[in-house]
């Protein structure tokens, strides 16, 4: 059966999409409104485990790993109550990269965001290159429902993950990488009980999303940031591997 999570906005973000500055289809925009979070939002606390559906954990390079520096970002963060959603995304750059090669990408698209986009960190929540290795994003966001700047209007309560390079229809999508983004779906989603294959109730936050803003709509639960949003991303091979990758998450999860 197809679980139904309801998320209902409890703040207004007005954080654009995060796609990398040099996404395919999406218009460079800066974040309009800095979030307002209440205060019970900012006081969430780390995430536990509510379900028998929940899958272990896997490993996350963390920032202090792919070398953030912490005197970029904002210190201030905001929470939502839970996870219960993934929007996939790809950065739109060169997919030949060695894995030594990541940590200088990540830290590169970090600047990007910070003093380019004015996003105050990373948007995305995780990122996953070719060799199956997932990346910690938006600080705080392993543990806990951190909102980012990945999805206009579809910040709260999702997690934002980026597979780094192209995937449009020349553009195979990895085999590790693959399993990598369902592991990563059967972990975070599985801590509230969400069903991979399953649909999500969300309300949009942002006029900018191909919803208005106060609109209440069922989305997939692991859905691609062309599902809210005007763009291509996260190209053609990546959002049709979706099935795949929710299928795989849910037998992570233990679904049959």
């Amino acid at each position: 059966m197809r679980r139904r999570t309801a998320i209902t906005a409890a703040l207004g973000v007005g954080t654009a999409g995060a796609l990398s500055a040099v996404a395919a289809g999406a218009p460079g925009l800066l974040q309009r409104h800095p979030p307002r979070a209440s205060a019970a939002l900012a006081q969430a606390h780390p995430v536990a485990a509510r379900s028998p559906f929940a899958a272990p954990r896997p490993r996350v390079v963390t920032r202090a790993e792919w070398g953030a520096d912490e005197r970029l970002r904002d210190p201030s963060a905001h929470y939502a109550p839970a996870v219960t959603a993934m929007v996939l995304h790809h950065t739109n750059s060169g997919n030949g990269y060695r894995a030594d090669e990541v940590p200088e990408m990540i830290r590169s698209l970090y600047v990007d965001h910070v003093r380019r986009r004015g996003w105050g960190d990373l948007g995305y929540n995780f990122m996953v290159d070719r060799f199956g290795t997932i990346y910690e994003g938006r600080a705080g966001g392993i543990t806990r429902a951190v909102i980012g700047a990945h999805a206009d209007g579809f910040n709260v309560g999702t997690a934002g993950v980026a597979a780094i390079g192209s995937y449009g229809p020349s553009c195979r999508v990895p085999a590790a990488m693959g399993r990598a983004i369902a592991a990563l779906a059967a972990w975070k989603l599985g801590l509230e009980g969400v069903d991979p294959r399953g649909t999500t109730r969300i309300t949009s936050t942002d006029d900018h999303s191909r919803y208005p803003s106060g609109r209440t709509v069922d989305l997939p639960a692991i859905l691609g940031h062309r599902d809210t949003y005007e763009t291509y991303c996260p190209g053609r091979n990546l959002y049709d591997a979706m099935p795949r990758i929710r299928a795989e998450a849910a037998r992570l999860q233990g679904r049959h």
